[in-house]
């Protein structure tokens, strides 16, 4: 399901590429759409309350509180204080990985090859682990706070014998997901293959990041009735700006 797709006038735009990584505030009644160029993009995702840092995204309490191991439009990304991060306004790709994690320097090395700096210069392999610290640093952040990880644009099933399976191919060019705050939100994040991409080389690909300013908050209203553990995260976020 998909919230309405009308167009809104674009704050600022900028492209991740492929292996980069950013992070930024987005502030409380923004739209953030990110959006897969190439197709077969993955955005490993981390949220931060922008004024608390301590409260952070809880992958567990997201998936237990909303009854679903698959993130789409309609759900919420919670914190681990039982508000809303983030409200997920409209996706066309359907599915969005909370399992994967992210990998650090030894297992790319492992997987794909040296890729020093050396020899490639800014083309060198990079890992999910060292992207996310190198901007959690800009916030004071450290590797206590490095904790599970959203993916953007994969998805992994688990089989009949609970094991984790990649589905290649989950989004095309063009795909995009759209994650409105209802709180000031500290967003931090890097464009790296999945960890369990089955593609032998590496080659990360590139995102699209476009900011809007939504008007009113009506664009919530599918992610706060489609279950009603959402509507009470919502009023537990309103309540820090009565």
């Amino acid at each position: 399901m998909t919230a309405s797709l009308t167009l809104r006038p674009t704050l600022y735009e900028e492209t991740v590429p492929g292996g980069g990584h950013t992070s930024f505030v987005l502030k409380r009644g923004q739209l953030l759409r990110l959006t897969d160029i190439e197709g077969g993009a993955n955005v490993s995702l981390l949220l931060f309350n922008a004024v608390e840092k301590s409260e952070r995204l809880n992958l567990p309490d997201t998936l237990k509180g909303q009854h679903t191991a698959k993130l789409t439009a309609g759900y919420c990304l919670y914190s681990d204080m039982g508000k809303v991060l983030a409200a997920i306004t409209a996706d066309t790709c359907g599915w969005h990985d909370s399992f994967g994690g992210v990998l650090n320097a030894d297992e790319v090395a492992e997987k794909y090859g040296q890729g020093r700096y050396q020899e490639l210069r800014n083309g060198f392999f990079r890992n999910g682990t060292d992207n996310l610290l190198v901007e959690m640093g800009k916030w004071n952040l450290a590797l206590p706070d490095l904790l599970m990880n959203l993916n953007l644009f994969s998805r992994v099933d688990v089989d009949a014998n609970g094991a984790f399976q990649f589905q290649p191919g989950n989004s095309q060019a063009g795909d995009y997901i759209e994650l409105y705050a209802p709180m000031d939100t500290l967003v931090v994040l890097t464009a790296l293959q999945h960890p369990m991409d089955p593609n032998p080389q590496y080659a990360p690909k590139p995102v699209q990041l476009a900011w809007s300013k939504v008007q009113s908050d009506g664009i919530s209203v599918l992610c706060r009735t489609s279950r009603p553990e959402n509507g009470r995260a919502f009023h537990n976020t309103e309540r820090q700006y009565l």
